[in-house]
């Protein structure tokens, strides 16, 4: 029956997919690119410790909390047009970020960026699913989706430390530009609109209600990770939590939810889901510890750390486009288990990295990371998206992207603290007595201000600064490594039930419920 009414997408769509994945491209892009750009940043701009930690992960935290807002808001006003007015503005407030002149400048800058990019990730996926209802058509649809992040991530160490080496650290947010001008001419073309039906009234309580559930939650994990658990980290949190109730329940009460709770009793969704934010952690943490380690501790140039980044990220691309069809005949669940298995090995490897000449076992090891990340960020939204209904993809492309964009948040926030605690607590009996306090603080606070403030330390002292921050690189990548590999045991059996993607047995109607919905697109 499937078979009659599923319609096979054509040149027009596969046109609109390479234009759906040029914003994806454009963000991969920019989290290397900021990575990258951070030891130039940092040596302009001179901010604290903590506010690199906001300037890296300010953006992935307003996107995550405005996500559900706009992919609801896409699903009523038109996915592209929505999609299009988020290229416009991620454009503008590129250039505002090119040109911030201080550390909280940047910092607004990037949150704005965060709140103008919730707007492209659920168009683009959602416009996926809706252009592609055959359903080994749209799991290679999401593949390429999901590689195109892999690209921008593969590109954005080798361009960005080209243009470093030439321009200063703002020009790498400029990049932006093209792509958005590209997007703006071709999308009307190229990609069809689509409103979902019987919409209904956009509910502006549970827009208030969903920030004020996720932005306390956000300053307890900030306010953890400078001063530890105190009395307002953990209000900040109760506040977050009962805001968060609140939320479901309204959704539960009424007909147009912005989330629609029912979609969490299908299994495959929330499995899926679970996998997506639990693996981002470690992945989130390691691009931040990796980047700095190769250019603070091994004092490598832009161009030089862009390049030696660019393997494992080739690595991702391989697995996002390749573990859709592995998938077609090994379940999703197996092949998410054997990858994130590989990234234990990686992590391993990573808390392995002495503090020199340890760049080929990081390359190694952080390819091995990223190959999982490749295949849980195919397989894993795959699954998501094609467990809802037509109507309801925006919905649950914004929970994959949520889930995604918050554990990269979290995975900087966790495990950058964590490694930020092991270097101040190696470092702190090494600052020399009769040091002056400012040089002091810098020195104790993170490695770039050690960096920064060698000139007026003893001879000898930045070696132990670094020995330091690797050794807060080596307890994060342990932890990172004891989590994934529960993970992979956990992606066996959660996903079990998944049969492999498009296979003979689900198509006769043996699936799970969330298989013929998809099929009457």
């Amino acid at each position: 029956m499937s078979t009659t009414t599923v319609r096979r997408a054509g040149p027009r769509e596969w046109g609109g997919l390479a234009v759906l994945s040029l914003p994806t491209v454009l963000l991969g892009l920019d989290v290397t690119v900021l990575y990258l750009a951070l030891p130039s940043l940092a040596e302009d701009l001179q901010p604290s410790g903590t506010q690199e930690l906001w300037i890296m992960d300010a953006y992935g935290f307003l996107i995550a909390g405005f996500l559900l807002t706009m992919g609801t808001l896409g699903d009523r006003i038109g996915r592209r047009r929505l999609l299009m007015i988020g290229a416009a503005a991620f454009g503008v407030v590129s250039v505002l970020a090119a040109y911030a002149s201080s550390a909280e400048m940047l910092i607004v800058a990037r949150a704005a960026l965060g709140i103008a990019g919730a707007t492209l990730m659920p168009s683009t996926l959602a416009l996926i699913s809706n252009m592609f209802a055959d359903q080994r058509q749209r799991s290679l649809a999401i593949g390429v989706w999901a590689t195109s992040f892999a690209l921008g991530m593969a590109l954005g160490p080798v361009v960005g430390g080209v243009m470093l080496n030439h321009f200063w650290w703002g020009s790498v947010f400029l990049l932006a530009i093209p792509v958005a001008v590209v997007l703006l001419v071709a999308a009307p073309v190229l990609i069809p609109e689509y409103r979902a039906p019987q919409s209904g009234r956009f509910d502006l309580v549970s827009v208030t209600l969903s920030l004020v559930a996720i932005l306390p939650v956000v300053y307890a994990v900030k306010r953890f990770a400078k001063d530890g658990l105190d009395l307002p980290t953990v209000a900040a949190a109760l506040i977050g939590a009962v805001f968060a109730v609140l939320f479901v329940r309204r959704q539960g009460r009424l007909e147009s939810p912005l989330l629609d709770v029912r979609l969490f009793t299908n299994r495959t969704f929330s499995a899926a889901l679970s996998v997506l934010l639990i693996g981002l952690v470690g992945v989130g943490g390691s691009m931040l510890l990796i980047t700095q380690q190769l250019q603070f501790v091994e004092g490598l140039p832009p161009v030089e750390a862009g390049l030696w980044m660019g393997p494992p990220a080739l690595l991702m691309f391989l697995a996002a486009i390749g573990s859709p069809l592995v998938a077609r005949r090994v379940p999703p669940g197996l092949v998410v288990a054997a990858t994130l298995a590989l990234s234990t090995v990686g992590y391993v490897l990573l808390a392995l990295v002495g503090s020199s000449g340890g760049i080929t076992l990081m390359v190694i090891g952080f390819g091995l990371v990223y190959l999982g990340l490749g295949a849980i960020a195919a397989l894993g939204t795959d699954l998501v998206v094609g467990a809802a209904p037509a109507e309801k993809a925006g919905s649950a492309s914004a929970m994959s992207e949520t889930v995604q964009e918050l554990g990269l948040a979290l995975g900087v926030a966790i495990l950058g603290s964590l490694a930020t605690a092991v270097y101040r607590t190696r470092i702190a009996d090494e600052i020399p007595a009769g040091t002056p306090s400012q040089v002091a603080d810098a020195a104790s606070d993170s490695l770039a201000g050690a960096v920064s403030s060698a000139q007026q330390m003893p001879a000898g002292w930045l070696d132990l600064a670094k020995e330091a921050a690797t050794s807060g690189l080596n307890t994060a990548m342990a932890v990172a490594a004891a989590c994934t590999v529960v993970l992979a045991f956990l992606s066996a059996v959660v996903l079990r039930h998944v049969g492999v993607i498009g296979g003979e047995e689900p198509e006769a109607g043996e699936e799970a419920p969330a298989e013929p919905a998809e099929s009457k697109v």
